[in-house]
């Protein structure tokens, strides 16, 4: 089968393409501003890559075109068509489909999926589901929002008849498919880390969300195993609207929970020790992952201690309090490091995650943007403070917002600085930097390449 995917340069889209690929089929595709380092990876793969969306690449006449979320039909102020293509595949009876559709239906079918959603979490959680089955010999196929560093890659298809582990997003799955993406995937286990309010721009208020938790818990079947929060009241709710599979819980008052700090704990089940955990992640929010990951791999018969022991080699993700460079100081090395939080809540806990491990006497400069479509939109705008507390000083990067962060985290102080643009941020964090500074850099974006300039302005600062 010939496929070509529209917005292939997408994280789930290029997984998608790699995993099509591996599975035989001919897969081109295509994107606006065709990007590394996903576009250098599908090229590796002879995926061939063509940039923009015109109407043109009819004539590649595949079996499918492949859609993803970026596409929509909009306009631009001329009147012409954002997406060409889209237009003239509707307008020709062309053969389309959604990515989450496509892959259900061709790939997942067959295997054991473990689908891992949640508001917070899920990449992580995927990945450290992937790696303890991966230690159990049973050798997953998984398709991560991230890049764990223990594989090196975002995606890689398992055996037919195997174990897949699949992030499962409640993003909507396409302009024509306005249902969340994990819909399509039809777990044996389903992971629900925890539920909070984002996607402002897709959901009105949290309880459409749970409408959507609750369309995934539908179709677990009866058999399987439905993983979920036990501290989390929206998922409460999302179970009390009905559930047909075993449940697990995590945290306390479920049949797994931990006793010991972030960083060593014990793994009781069912109130018994059942393994023992001592890793170098740090935050009470991976400790919650770690148990969702166990509890969702004994489903396929791996015990808590072997779990537990493959998450001892874990090694994260990118992105995730990812060390990007150290810069020598007279008094103290100067870290700067690089994570994906970008919700109120994932600050919150990312920013705490690197309190805990340092103790009260470190500064942590927490440097951010606000690139969510949701916090775009200045929906949470009013809980950032709150996010921000453990830090010692924040700085703001306020470009392409309809609200002003001074105005809306004016509670803060001089403990906050804000800026329209990267440079003028770098030189306030510079400016303000002491050796021995920890800076935490929070975008899910690229944040303009701040980890880099960062390092390259203190090490100027620093070593005159």
């Amino acid at each position: 089968m010939h496929i070509h995917i529209l917005g292939i340069c997408g994280t789930f889209m290029g997984g998608l393409a790699a995993l099509a690929r591996a599975a035989g089929h001919r897969v081109t595709g295509c994107d606006a501003g065709v990007y590394p380092p996903m576009s250098d990876q599908l090229r590796e793969l002879g995926i061939e890559l063509i940039e923009g969306f015109g109407a043109e690449q009819m004539a590649l006449k595949p079996d499918v075109f492949v859609v993803g979320n970026v596409v929509s039909r909009a306009r631009l102020a001329d009147g012409a068509p954002k997406f060409p293509l889209m237009e003239a595949i509707l307008d020709a009876g062309a053969a389309y489909t959604s990515g989450p559709q496509w892959l259900a239906e061709h790939l997942l079918q067959g295997r054991h999926v473990l689908a891992v959603a949640g508001t917070h979490g899920k990449t992580t959680t995927t990945s450290m589901l992937a790696w303890v089955l991966e230690c159990a010999g049973l050798h997953p196929g998984f398709l991560v929002g991230g890049v764990p560093l223990n594989f090196g890659i975002s995606a890689r298809l398992s055996a037919p008849g195997g174990c897949f582990v699949i992030e499962a997003d409640e993003y909507d799955t396409a302009f024509f498919d306005k249902r969340s993406k994990f819909v399509h995937y039809r777990p044996r286990t389903a992971v629900l880390n925890n539920l909070e309010f984002d996607h402002a721009d897709i959901f009105d208020d949290l309880a459409a969300i749970e409408r959507q938790f609750h369309h995934l818990v539908r179709t677990v079947p009866s058999q399987g195993r439905v993983v979920v929060n036990a501290e989390d009241e929206a998922l409460a709710r999302v179970l009390a609207q009905g559930c047909w599979s075993e449940t697990a819980g995590f945290g306390t008052g479920g049949r797994f929970t931990a006793h010991g700090t972030a960083e060593r704990f014990t793994v009781l089940q069912d109130g018994v020790p059942a393994a023992e955990l001592h890793w170098e992640l740090s935050g009470l929010h991976n400790r919650m992952n770690a148990l969702a990951a166990i509890a969702a791999a004994q489903h396929l018969g791996v015990k808590p201690a072997d779990a537990a022991a493959a998450l001892q080699s874990f090694q994260n993700v990118k992105r995730r309090m990812e060390l990007r460079g150290t810069v020598a100081a007279a008094g103290g090395e100067i870290r700067v490091y690089d994570d994906f939080a970008h919700h109120p809540t994932a600050i919150r806990t990312t920013v705490d995650g690197l309190r805990a491990q340092l103790g009260a006497g470190a500064r942590i400069l927490a440097v951010f943007e606000p690139r969510s479509n949701t916090m775009k939109l200045g929906a949470m705008n009013a809980r950032l403070p709150w996010s921000l507390e453990s830090a010692d000083l924040a700085f703001c990067h306020s470009a392409g917002l309809g609200w002003d962060p001074a105005q809306a985290l004016a509670s803060m102080g001089p403990k906050l600085q804000v800026a329209g643009d990267i440079a003028t941020l770098v030189d306030q964090v510079v400016a303000a930097a002491r050796p021995g500074d920890q800076v935490l850099c929070m975008s899910n974006g690229g944040f303009g390449g701040i980890h880099r300039r960062l390092l390259d302005a203190l090490q100027a600062r620093f070593s005159s």
